[in-house]
């Protein structure tokens, strides 16, 4: 199957340091990938190179074969791109409601004056309706996110990321700061995505990591140094050393 997302040779350095390092990597439509590192691994910067929210020194991001690196990340986005990311950045007076009508305005370019008339639009409700039922959220729609759990607001970031119809998902510890009696439900979320979605994770829980990726990728110093299956990263020797460490050593791998 021929690719949907593609990075070929992305470069990035701030006063010399090389922070991405030539890094390439491929995703199929369906997707499953986890990007994981120690911390200062280039995991953040890696990710803003590819949304177009930061410029590469070199190399090229494409989506469905078309390079983008030149693109903005609005631009990207509505080429398929899309990110949530690791704190919540809704708006804390707008409902549930608001925020994916919005996403749907934008995305089909009815956005502005056409906004505070969303109620009266049935197709947009209804789309709307069926994306917060999804997630558990639909008796919420009408109530403040404010007035929501914070476990309930991360669900909310994926209706409003999956409302703009994304080809290729990033997700930024899409469970931080989630009590633990609320992740199942960003599992869940999670496992519910559509089948032909291309999703890469960026996690630090490696428990959700094994539960969720058919592919791990482990960045450490900028640069990839493991590309395989969750079976085989908790056995290699770079990977143990530069990051898993007691978790490979516990056996926990799935």
């Amino acid at each position: 199957m021929s690719a949907i997302f593609e990075v070929r040779n992305l470069k990035r350095s701030f006063g010399g340091l090389a922070v991405t390092n030539d890094i390439s990597l491929a995703m199929a439509p369906g997707d499953r990938v986890a990007l994981i590192g120690p911390n200062g691994a280039g995991k953040t910067t890696f990710v803003n190179l590819v949304t177009g929210n930061l410029a590469p020194d070199s190399g090229d991001v494409l989506i469905g074969g078309d390079s983008v690196t030149r693109i903005d990340a609005i631009g990207r986005v509505r080429r398929g791109l899309v990110r949530s990311f690791q704190v919540t950045r809704l708006f804390q007076e707008m409902t549930p409601a608001e925020h994916v009508a919005l996403a749907v305005l934008q995305r089909d370019g009815r956005s502005g004056r056409l906004f505070g008339h969303f109620l009266a639009m049935p197709e947009v409700m209804a789309e709307v309706a069926e994306l917060l039922g999804k997630l558990g959220l639909r008796e919420l729609m009408h109530r403040r996110v404010s007035e929501i759990a914070y476990g309930q607001q991360r669900l909310l970031e994926i209706a409003v990321a999956l409302a703009l119809k994304p080809k290729v998902l990033l997700l930024d510890e899409p469970a931080a700061g989630v009590p633990q009696s609320d992740t199942g439900r960003i599992e869940q979320a999670l496992a519910d995505l559509p089948a032909d979605l291309a999703v890469l994770m960026i996690e630090h829980d490696m428990d959700l990591v094994f539960r969720f990726a058919r592919r791990v990728i482990v960045l450490a110093a900028g640069t990839i140094i493991f590309d395989g299956s969750p079976s085989e990263v908790t056995k290699n020797p770079r990977v143990r050393e530069a990051y898993l460490g007691s978790y490979a050593n516990a056996g926990h791998a799935a």
